[in-house]
């Protein structure tokens, strides 16, 4: 039997973040797994949710748990009815599971593990070059075994794109905030309609998301069009004062306009808003200043949020509905 066939008991994916990040990486997590409380001891996340890794700036890697077991030979054992074809492979330990310094594991240990783990699969090992990867991890007192996916990081291409702002989202933001307003593409509907340079619809458009964008900006449009297109990607980018938005979408992605020398007036974010509130169910806010009062006036109710700083200077990410 091949470990395709194999159906999987579980998704456990590890994760990472600098300290300034940790308030927006645990929003993404509990929004992408639907999950209330994020435990950071191990950075390991074990769901029922199958995610790519490749869509998170946090998420490292995937095992696709086939077995499961209390002591390592019980893994040994089961591996033996692994047969992986024609296929090369490589088993890989993942070492996120140590991250308790007084359980930590060994290079050389790791690297046993690996080896007597890969010598009862029935196949041809390849460590330079595998056709197939497996991954091996120690989680709550127990071994897990399964197909392991790695963060490609793709998305850290983005970062270098034509046209660019200062006060622009970062990508690893832009990215997370996605993931937050659309954990689950199928069948949503999304907006950013005030696109500036295009930074979130870059990320939302890498990740086969439907969103368009929009600006009132007329001059900025052609900048965000060549962003897109630099990075092959195709999508709805219109002049359009957010207020005179008709259509319906399901989330909004919201990054409230200001520069390093003004914000805007409340008057003017309270239309915003509840120009947001008319065509959008869900609505996730990027802002540097203060405005609950105004998104409550504006009839939304906020569920989540998170900070994402970056030295002195701090965003305010919130989720409403």
């Amino acid at each position: 039997m091949e470990g395709k066939n194999y159906k999987p008991i579980s998704y456990v994916y590890t994760y990472s973040y600098r300290d300034e990040e940790q308030s927006l990486c645990e929003l993404e997590l509990r929004t992408l797994f639907d999950i209330n409380n994020i435990n950071n001891d191990f950075r390991i996340i074990e769901s029922p949710v199958k995610i790519n890794p490749s869509r998170s700036p946090f998420l490292k890697e995937r095992i696709d748990v086939i077995f499961e077991g209390n002591e390592l030979q019980d893994i040994v054992q089961k591996v033996k009815q692994l047969k992986v074809g024609a296929y090369t492979y490589k088993v890989i330990y993942v070492k996120s599971g140590d991250f308790n310094q007084t359980k930590k594991i060994s290079f050389t240990k790791r690297r046993e593990i690996e080896r007597e783990i890969g010598l009862h699969i029935d196949g041809e090992p390849n460590l330079i070059n595998p056709d197939r990867l497996f991954g091996i991890l120690r989680i709550d007192e127990r071994w897990v075994f399964g197909e392991y996916v790695k963060n490609d990081a793709s998305w850290l291409r983005h970062q270098k794109k034509p046209n660019s702002y200062s006060t622009a989202l970062s990508t690893r933001v832009a990215r997370s905030v996605v993931n937050i307003a659309v954990p689950n593409p199928v069948g949503i509907k999304a907006i950013d309609p005030c696109c500036g340079i295009g930074t979130v619809l870059v990320e939302a458009l890498s990740m086969g998301i439907d969103i368009v964008g929009s600006d009132r900006n007329y001059l900025i449009i052609p900048g965000v069009k060549e962003n897109l297109a630099y990075f092959g990607l195709e999508g709805e980018v219109t002049v359009r004062d957010m207020n005179k938005i008709t259509e319906k979408y399901d989330v909004a992605i919201i990054d409230m306009p200001y520069n390093l020398c003004s914000v805007l007036p409340d008057a003017d974010k309270l239309n915003m808003l509840r120009s947001a509130r008319r065509f959008s169910s869900k609505l996730v806010v990027i802002t540097i200043e203060e405005i609950d009062a105004i998104l409550e006036e504006a009839g939304f109710t906020i569920i989540d949020r998170a900070v994402a700083k970056k030295g002195s200077f701090s965003r305010h990410v919130i989720v409403c509905e």
